[in-house]
């Protein structure tokens, strides 16, 4: 017999708890469709493929889409491998207004400059459908120990990675640039002496 955890990531994939909450309030409902921008190999996905989302997912990253491939095949075939593909966030191929739910988790932290940022905000605000949900995950400066300046918000992590790192009033201030609004206030998780990660939700 599979034991609890087994059978739980069978079901849920690696979904992030902020992001597994929207659709624990129905922010994110059957029938939506749902861009993950930056996908990976497809972790976020298991959830909205097993229920029926209409899924696509973008990565920079051959192998990840692959991967993503694979795990459509298997939970949602109907959907073809053209849902997945090779791709920058800052230049997307998606209609404008195309899509209901945009996930960015982990990926605008890597944002090369203030204009590689906001490139790849406005590209995922640009698809979004009005009403739309904007999920996104990204590291941040508030709380975090030891860093290096390197230029910009780009900062050297006490890890020793290079991260483009925001505050609460960049992001307020790029909502209201947007015209979005908050779904929920910024939160952000500090994880001891690593990096202090916050969750920024907007509707269009």
């Amino acid at each position: 017999m599979t034991s609890l955890s087994a059978r739980l990531r069978d079901q849920f994939g690696e979904l992030d708890i902020h992001l597994f909450d929207q659709f624990l309030r129905c922010r994110i409902a059957e029938g939506m469709r749902l861009l993950d921008a930056g996908c990976g190999a497809g972790r976020k996905l298991v959830l909205p493929l097993r229920e029926g989302f209409d899924v696509q997912g973008i990565d920079e990253n051959a192998e990840a889409i692959a991967g993503v491939r694979r795990l459509a095949a298997r939970l949602a075939p109907s959907l073809g491998p053209g849902r997945f593909r090779v791709e920058r966030v800052d230049e997307l191929s998606l209609p404008d207004q195309s899509i209901d739910v945009v996930i960015s988790s982990a990926v605008l932290h890597f944002a090369r400059d203030d204009e590689h940022w906001r490139a790849m905000v406005h590209e995922m605000w640009r698809v979004l459908a009005p009403g739309g949900i904007l999920f996104v995950r990204l590291a941040m400066s508030l709380g975090q120990p030891g860093l290096q300046p390197l230029g910009g918000r780009r900062h050297l992590m006490p890890d020793g990675s290079a991260r483009y790192l925001v505050d609460a009033e960049c992001l307020l201030e790029t909502t209201a640039e947007l015209g979005g609004s908050l779904v929920d206030p910024i939160k952000c998780t500090i994880v001891h002496d690593l990096r202090s990660m916050g969750t920024w939700i907007l509707r269009k």
